[in-house]
């Protein structure tokens, strides 16, 4: 690991400062965590893993025309990154009905909605991450109302990006977490940050609906590495 400082820790990442002007490292953890970490263990290898997905798929997205911080994967646990101002929001795309949707809504799990639903929820820990509307994110200054439509625009297209190059390796997905920043060099510039990994997407098994995401560790359902290992194996990333 890179002896910079650390400036940030969270349940899974942790960021370092960069090493030159509006630049940080991203580093992967073995943490998983869920229900806002009342559940906690590690997994050997698991940010080892997350990392070379998250580098692969931002690098699928930036390819299509998706401007993300992400510069490179530095080794096994490390990504340079643009130095960004999180949006205070978690950008939550649902393809089909899972997890507290199907909870708080009495919903039947596997139930595929007739059109992606966008939600939007405050990143804030001591509350659990409340789900909140559109005029709560205006109101309170998170985003301003054209930035919150051209954050759907790009979350739309991510949905229809990811979908695709999932379902060619036999993997439906369900839904994810995604998470956008100000870049520090230009403020009016939105990008996508943070990660995308099995950690904030569901992922499911085309034909035999086997989870190969986080709900292994939520729902002890087997080995999480080895989840992940086949998610990292059908992208081609690991053999």
């Amino acid at each position: 690991m890179s002896p910079s400082k650390t400036l940030y820790e969270g349940k899974a990442k942790k960021i370092l400062k960069g090493p030159s002007k509006n630049t940080l490292i991203q580093v992967f953890k073995d943490d998983a965590t869920a229900y806002n970490k009342k559940k906690h263990k590690i997994f050997s290898g698991k940010g080892i893993l997350n990392n070379l997905i998250s580098e692969h798929i931002m690098e699928h997205l930036m390819s299509k025309g998706i401007e993300t911080h992400f510069k490179k994967r530095l080794n096994k646990r490390e990504q340079l990154i643009k130095k960004c101002e999180i949006i205070p929001i978690e950008f939550v795309v649902r393809n089909i009905v899972a997890g507290s949707i199907a909870k708080k809504l009495g919903l039947k799990e596997g139930t595929k909605l007739k059109k992606p639903l966008l939600e939007y929820y405050y990143k804030e820990d001591s509350l659990d991450d409340p789900m909140i509307s559109r005029d709560h994110v205006e109101a309170f200054g998170w985003a301003t109302k054209s930035e919150l439509k051209k954050i759907d625009k790009i979350s739309t297209k991510i949905n229809k990006i990811l979908s695709s190059l999932f379902i060619k390796k036999k993997i439906v997905l369900v839904d994810f977490k995604i998470e956008f920043g100000r870049l520090t060099s230009n403020p009016k510039k939105i990008v996508l940050a943070d990660e995308i990994s099995p950690d904030s997407c569901r992922l499911w098994d085309k034909k035999s609906k086997k989870k190969l995401d986080k709900d292994v560790f939520r729902r002890n359902l087997g080995s999480l590495i080895k989840a992940y290992e086949e998610v990292a194996s059908r992208l081609g990333i690991v053999q």
